[in-house]
């Protein structure tokens, strides 16, 4: 997408492509908000832009890539709480509201801000598919690049 020839070096994880970025044995890499905004806030990293569609609350003054200049790039990481399918709909309708109720505390809230993370949730519906969509998504990137498992 910027017409930049970059080599993929593979990593088992984020911590130790960090440690290399650190090091200088790397000049960029892509990854997630918790894990590099203490760095970032320490200045021991330079945070060049978020991956998200929208600018984050965490960060304000950080351009997003299509601010920066990258035009139709969005990659975003999440977590999930998921059940065994078949789970009854009352068992699920208790649990997405408790964790509603607990997303929503403000001492939750900004432990996580700490922490880099965005507290989110929808109904279970709307999250199923939103799940839906990302394999959708990165199931054609992948068919299309032929990635394979490592």
């Amino acid at each position: 997408m910027t017409d930049i020839d970059v080599v993929h070096v593979p990593y088992k994880g984020g911590a130790p492509a960090l440690a290399d970025l650190m090091a200088a044995q790397l000049t960029f890499m892509i990854e997630n908000v918790p894990g590099t905004l203490p760095l970032v806030k320490s200045g021991k990293l330079r945070a060049l832009a978020i991956t998200s569609a929208e600018r984050s609350p965490l960060v304000p003054n950080l351009p997003t890539m299509a601010e920066a200049g990258v035009a139709g790039y969005e990659m975003v990481g999440w977590n999930g709480i998921f059940v065994v399918k078949g789970t009854p709909g009352e068992i699920v309708a208790r649990l997405s509201a408790t964790l509603a109720k607990v997303l929503g505390l403000p001492d939750v809230r900004e432990q996580m801000a700490t922490l880099g993370a965005e507290p989110g949730g929808d109904t279970p519906q709307t999250f199923g598919t939103f799940v839906s969509a990302e394999a959708a998504r990165w199931g054609k990137i992948i068919r299309e690049k032929g990635i394979r498992p490592e």
